[in-house]
């Protein structure tokens, strides 16, 4: 059975004048929304959990209540979806009667809200199936599940559109599977797929195995795009938040992605409901690469992305600046279109890796237009040279040994370690030192003058004279803050804890950077008292 699209009836509506939530006897769950106009269903959509047969059956049913009064829809059998559909083989008939009764019991709930009198009531064998809230405990489970089988999930990101992202996450999956990973390579910009163009996937057709959705592959790259699943290429996806979520869900736990040693997450451009979805559906990524351009409209931008990650506990491995310099495809001398380096500014200050820059060269763009990635294509060129030492970082985490916590640094790490501590909120140290969302605990090597881990961790409720206990247990032996009383320094010193006041609001990893190098320039204390 092939599956080409999913229906413009998936996703729930907003303002519905009814719902109803049911869990099958085989675990699928579906949930139905209707919204009336004089008794007639003007609108009908429904999501599901289940496997693409679950998907058909609920549009099924949707189509067919649309335009019908109540009492007409209320008839809407199992066998009225199988008619509909025809060819959902007999052990996927229970999603056709699970797609029926849902929709009964979301007219049933609309009924039971209605003024006594014209509470008609819906004959249905489920009238009194439980109405459950919505939520994706149940398909968290199963993409949790799934995920364990792949061992890094990198998430490409960008906070701002047009700088070679999708460019970047393909060049990126090609080079891991070039250097004998098994890759996956997940494109979730909804309304700007382009990664089965880059890759000559355009024509693959995803076909599904029992309740799951096979990924196409190519080159040995297991891939996956609601790309593969629109009638035609120019169709547009018309969706609100809720449908997109949904679908991203769908590409996360419905596809069987096997075992693999990496997975890259193309997300689109921003910090909206897609990158949102991708981090808190995954969970436990290894960490967002950002691509940016050296202009500073796209810098600013770029900033935001790296606040994002903060703000969800997703470790940034590093920038990559796109477009940096023009290569002159005659003499293949570099010049500068842009302004140069910003990037690499950017990441030093805001305190990430910087993974190298990538010049402009106009047979990248002729590569993505042919669908062959240039790192295969043009293997010798400097594009594709920068790129290629860029991707290695990302390799070394296959390699890497995990860091070992506090309570398991053995006592010569302890020697050489100093432990910092920086209140923050939204990424940057925190003015209101008492009153702040996090701490950064952050382990230096003040010999080698490097970070060496660091962890972010939620603030204590406030008590008076509990936090220099409290970062006394974690062994830190330094607080940078914007200002501090003189009370609650001394109480510090008492523990042990030195104090450096009148920080400036920057992120906690270029502040303590600064601090080792002997740089860091503080103002007045903005709670002396």
């Amino acid at each position: 059975m092939t599956a080409r699209t999913l229906p413009s009836n998936f996703g729930p509506l907003r303002s519905p004048s009814g719902n109803a939530r049911i869990t099958g006897p085989c675990g699928d769950t579906m949930e139905f929304w209707i919204r009336l106009d004089d008794e007639i269903i003007t609108q009908c959509s429904y999501t599901t959990d289940g496997c693409i047969h679950s998907i058909l059956c609920g549009s099924a049913a949707a189509r067919l209540a649309e335009g019908k009064r109540l009492d007409d829809a209320c008839s809407i059998s199992q066998l009225d979806v199988l008619n509909t559909l025809k060819g959902i083989p007999d052990e996927s008939r229970h999603c056709a009667l699970l797609a029926a009764n849902t929709l009964k019991a979301a007219i049933d709930n609309h009924q039971k809200h209605l003024p006594a009198g014209r509470n008609g009531g819906c004959a249905s064998p489920q009238k009194n199936a439980p109405i459950q809230k919505p939520g994706i405990d149940e398909g968290l489970k199963t993409i949790r599940e799934r995920m364990k089988r792949i061992r890094h999930k990198i998430i490409v990101l960008s906070g701002k559109g047009g700088v070679g992202k999708s460019t970047t996450a393909v060049n990126l999956a090609v080079s891991l599977a070039m250097a004998g990973k098994q890759t996956g390579l997940l494109d979730t910009d909804i309304h700007g797929p382009s990664v089965p163009r880059m890759i000559t996937a355009r024509n693959v057709e995803i076909v599904s195995k029992g309740e799951n959705l096979m990924p196409a592959e190519v080159d040995g790259i297991r891939i996956m795009s609601i790309g593969f699943l629109l009638r035609e290429r120019d169709d547009p996806v018309i969706w609100r938040g809720p449908m997109k979520t949904s679908a991203i869900r769908q590409f996360l736990g419905d596809v069987e992605w096997g075992d693999l040693d990496f997975l890259i997450v193309d997300a689109p451009p921003g910090t909206g409901d897609e990158p949102l979805s991708v981090c808190q559906f995954i969970g436990d990524a290894d960490g967002a690469v950002i691509v940016s351009t050296p202009q500073s409209v796209a810098v600013e931008a770029v900033r935001k992305s790296i606040v994002f990650c903060r703000q969800l506990h997703l470790p940034v491995l590093g920038v990559i600046e796109n477009m940096s310099g023009f290569v002159c495809p005659k003499c293949g001398e570099v010049t500068n279109v842009f302004n140069t380096g910003g990037g690499e500014a950017m990441a030093r200050e805001m305190g990430v890796p910087f993974l190298g820059r990538i010049p402009l060269d106009s047979s990248v763009g002729i590569s993505g237009d042919e669908g062959t990635p240039f790192v295969r294509r043009l293997a010798g060129t400097p594009a594709a040279q920068a790129f290629t030492q860029a991707a290695a970082a990302i390799l070394n985490l296959d390699n890497a040994k995990p860091a070992p916590s506090p309570e398991t640094t053995t006592p010569k790490e302890k020697e050489n370690i100093m432990r910092i501590a920086i209140p923050t909120e939204n990424g940057k140290l925190c003015p209101h030192f008492g009153h702040c969302e996090h701490f950064a605990i952050i382990e230096t090597d003040p010999k080698t003058k490097t970070i060496v881990r660091q962890k972010e961790i939620p603030a204590p409720e406030h008590e008076p004279g509990l936090l220099p206990k409290w970062l006394a247990e974690k062994g830190v032996r330094l607080v940078i803050a914007g200002g501090m009383g003189q009370r609650a320094q001394a109480l510090f010193r008492e523990k042990g804890i030195d104090v450096k006041v009148g920080a400036p609001a920057e992120s906690a990893e270029a502040l303590v950077l600064a601090h080792l190098k002997g740089t860091l320039e503080t103002g007045d204390n903005a709670c002396d008292h």
